[in-house]
């Protein structure tokens, strides 16, 4: 059975695992920006050995056209097919599953991240990091204006809840050692939350993750982000996995919340109700609701501590 702080480690496809550097680039249908990506990465200076990785995923556009002129000018580009679109974790996944070198480092396919900035990430791990993260913090940063309001709400949820700060909760562009992620593979989404949960999942378990300040251009095509829907999944998303690994979190507030409540309807029922001072239905079921949440609470950390011993 998966203990919630030590996710079963999936099988891992290659086993022998050198030091150097590998490149994923998911793609659903970016014929537009992934041309560009290419050549830019393959023009970096790299300085250790390395390895691109594209994962098509079902791209129904012309993405594949495009990735297979590329492949006759890059013989060593590495392109993952996926006959359907499995979503942006999933091929992810894909791509650290097929990683040849230690560490893996991710970007877009729509020329939105500075591919320049890569070898910081990557120093930041070679210096000791589990992951480095490129945070659209810098001087450009190009992110729609009715995106905002959201992500910095869910960026303060998110930071209030692991209890440290997090200037980008899904940042697609970081530096990440691969047993890391292959550690908490089974509990990694397929979809666009991919990036907030191995985020979430680090730094609630004690990870050393660092943040390298970065623009962020305006995308090449169309963006996949459904506003309302994805914010929502975010939403979910962030209770549910630091409830995973840090219940209290979850559970003191709530508990806090409800035992306000009693207070004031205790208060109610003892000073506005005429006549003989008498608890009330309502105050009883808030006080068993209190008992409840607390004890689940406590139990769910209990568990949570068995698990890390």
């Amino acid at each position: 059975m998966m203990s919630p702080n030590q996710p079963a480690v999936a099988a891992d496809s290659n086993p022998r695992v050198t030091p150097g550097i590998t490149l994923v680039i998911p793609a659903f249908n970016e014929e537009n920006g992934i041309e560009g990506v290419i050549r830019r990465l393959f023009g970096l200076p790299w300085t250790e050995p390395f390895e691109l990785i594209v994962v098509n995923d079902g791209s129904t556009d012309g993405t594949s056209r495009v990735i297979g002129r590329l492949v006759q000018e890059f013989p060593t580009l590495k392109v993952v097919e996926h006959g359907v679109n499995r979503g942006y974790g999933a091929s992810l996944r894909t791509g650290f599953y097929a990683a040849l070198h230690d560490v893996v480092v991710i970007t877009d396919a729509d020329g939105t991240y500075p591919e320049d900035r890569i070898a910081e990430l990557v120093e930041l791990v070679r210096a000791g990091a589990d992951m480095a993260i490129g945070a659209r913090t810098g001087n450009d940063v190009n992110i729609p204006t009715i995106r905002k309001p959201a992500k910095a709400f869910l960026r303060r949820l998110a930071s209030y809840l692991s209890g440290t700060p997090i200037p980008d909760l899904n940042s697609g562009l970081r530096a990440i050692r691969r047993d890391l992620v292959l550690r908490y593979a089974p509990i990694l989404p397929d979809g666009f939350s991919f990036t907030t949960t191995i985020t979430l999942a680090s730094l609630t378990n004690g990870h050393d993750v660092r943040y390298l300040s970065i623009d962020y251009a305006a995308r090449e095509g169309r963006s996949k982000i459904r506003p309302i829907r994805d914010t929502l999944g975010f939403l979910a998303l962030i209770v549910r996995t630091v409830l995973y690994f840090n219940p209290l979190k979850i559970f003191y507030p709530v508990a806090g919340l409800i035992g306000l409540c009693v207070a004031c309807s205790f208060a109610f029922d003892l000073f506005w109700i005429t006549g003989a001072p008498n608890l009330s239905d309502k105050t009883v079921l808030l006080f068993v609701a209190l008992v409840q949440v607390l004890s689940l609470g406590m139990i769910a950390d209990l568990i949570d501590k068995k698990s890390r011993l």
